[in-house]
């Protein structure tokens, strides 16, 4: 036995020797916690598979480029996916059949005087111009929209699109469909970390961990895209700028929406515009945040009442001032109050009447005085608000508010209310860009290689964005940043 064992130590000292000898080494074995670092190399990096990353990416391709997209969660979408998918654009097509006169100077109006003119003028124009384009580039993706145009809530004019499909379903299918036909190779659980730069200050890839920890460098032969969202699930980044966002106010936002963007632009010197300007929404779940859960899809068929019963700002209004007006509100909690008019089949949200009566997010009565009992407002303060509204409908005149946007009197049974809260929604702030989706310095110039679009970008939408006006932003910026990057030098 003893000699079996010495033996077998001879043997592997005799192996060592040679090793020595002939210049060889034995592989070390991997300190715990230390990994391979792969390394991956392709014309465009995009970092985010949301609305703006897949468009970025997809026209990239489309301009000649080898695409890799990165994605720090599970699956692809970020915000855009569950949005309530409202796209703003001038459609002389859609918007005739309705009677809707609209224009593209009508529209940036709107855009700059609803972001009190901090939004940058250039970028306001590119959007409006080429939103209706990147409406019809969706479309030859496979996404289909509705004919209807309405007034998505806080839009201030009736140009809002919406998906045939709930949520954002329907842009998602339809860009992942269109990267995947055109080869963009897609990496999902795989977090960005780094943006790395050449001696010349040039962005030249991205260093990122996989779902193992695994450091994984993506090198970039021409740009790298930033396209990681915003920051409105980052509790402690964004009450650095609003003290009343605490934990306790919820979010629509997905949970992957913290910064990073931001913190890897900052790192390579990268300005920033419009910081503090965060949008809140009057309209969120009391327990999610979420904005699905209620059934006036236009602005012009519902009222908001407080817990007195009583309506107290203009629902058509921008939403920072409904926002802003809710928070003085008791207990800063209001309920969406309409009626059977303003009942679609199927709400953006992919629900039905019947599943948000059943799940208690709404709640419906056969009159106004059970609707204020089963809410638990005055109901003569109740009945007396409806008059006085539908008084103000039939004379197309509001009084009291000043809502302009005065379609439909609430008087079909059945009623329904929704409770609704506060919820941080969007963040106007993030990089600086110029017209061509190029990331600004700190110093004025572009910085070579890295480009951005979506939420992580600032000074389009100034102190306050418009409803419906996202979605046109990703994809709009998007393509632009995707043919930036494919065509750098």
């Amino acid at each position: 036995m003893y000699q079996k064992k010495w033996g077998v130590m001879l043997l592997v000292l005799a192996l060592v020797v040679v090793l020595a000898l002939t210049g060889c080494q034995p592989a070390a074995e991997p300190e715990p916690g230390e990994h391979e670092v792969e390394t991956k190399e392709t014309d465009v990096v995009v970092i985010g598979g949301g609305g703006a990353g897949l468009a970025a990416a997809i026209t990239a391709a489309d301009n000649g480029a080898e695409v890799i997209l990165l994605e720090k969660m599970p699956r692809l979408g970020g915000n855009t996916l569950i949005s309530g998918c409202a796209y703003n654009a001038v459609d002389p097509e859609r918007q005739s059949k309705q009677g809707i006169e609209d224009s593209i100077d009508l529209h940036f109006q709107h855009t700059y005087e609803g972001g009190d003119k901090k939004g940058d003028p250039e970028l306001i124009r590119i959007l409006v111009e080429n939103a209706l384009d990147g409406l019809h580039w969706l479309e030859s993706l496979g996404c289909e929209f509705k004919d209807e145009v309405y007034t998505v809530l806080g839009a201030l004019w009736p140009r809002s699109h919406t998906n045939v499909k709930p949520l954002g379903t329907g842009y998602i299918e339809a860009l992942e469909n269109g990267a995947n036909e055109r080869g963009v190779e897609i990496y999902l659980d795989t977090k960005a970390e780094e943006l790395l730069q050449d001696e010349d200050g040039r962005v030249t890839g991205v260093k990122a961990v996989d779902a193992d920890g695994n450091e994984i460098i993506f090198t970039a032969r021409k740009g790298v895209v930033l396209a990681t969202g915003g920051f409105a699930a980052n509790v402690e980044l964004r009450s650095q700028y609003d003290s009343r966002l605490t934990a306790e106010i919820p979010t629509t936002n997905h949970p992957g929406a913290t910064g990073d963007g931001i913190v890897m632009a900052e790192k390579v010197g990268a300005e920033f515009v419009g910081m503090e300007y965060i949008q809140l929404l009057p309209t969120g779940d009391p327990e999610t945040g979420s904005l699905a859960g209620w059934l006036a899809p236009g602005v012009d068929q519902m009222i908001y009442v407080n817990k007195e019963g009583k309506r107290f700002v203009a629902e058509d209004e921008r939403r920072d001032v409904m926002t802003n007006a809710l928070f003085e509100q008791t207990d800063a909690l209001m309920y969406v109050v309409s009626d059977a008019n303003s009942v679609w089949e199927v709400t953006s949200f992919g629900e039905t009447e019947e599943q948000l009566v059943e799940m208690g997010k709404v709640l419906k009565a056969d009159t106004l005085e059970e609707l204020a009992e089963k809410i638990n407002v005055p109901a003569d303060a109740l009945v007396e608000t409806v008059a006085r509204y539908n008084e103000a409908v039939e004379n197309d005149h509001d009084p009291d508010f000043g809502k302009k946007l005065l379609g439909h009197k609430i008087e079909t049974p059945p009623f329904y209310a929704s409770p609704r809260v506060p919820t941080v929604h969007h963040t106007m702030g993030g990089v600086k860009i110029d017209t061509l989706a190029r990331v600004i310095s700190k110093d004025g110039n572009p910085i070579p290689g890295l480009y951005a679009a979506g939420e992580v970008t600032g000074g389009i939408h100034g102190t306050n964005r418009l409803g419906g006006n996202a979605i046109a932003d990703i994809i709009v910026f998007g393509r632009i940043a995707g043919e930036s990057a494919a065509n750098s030098k």
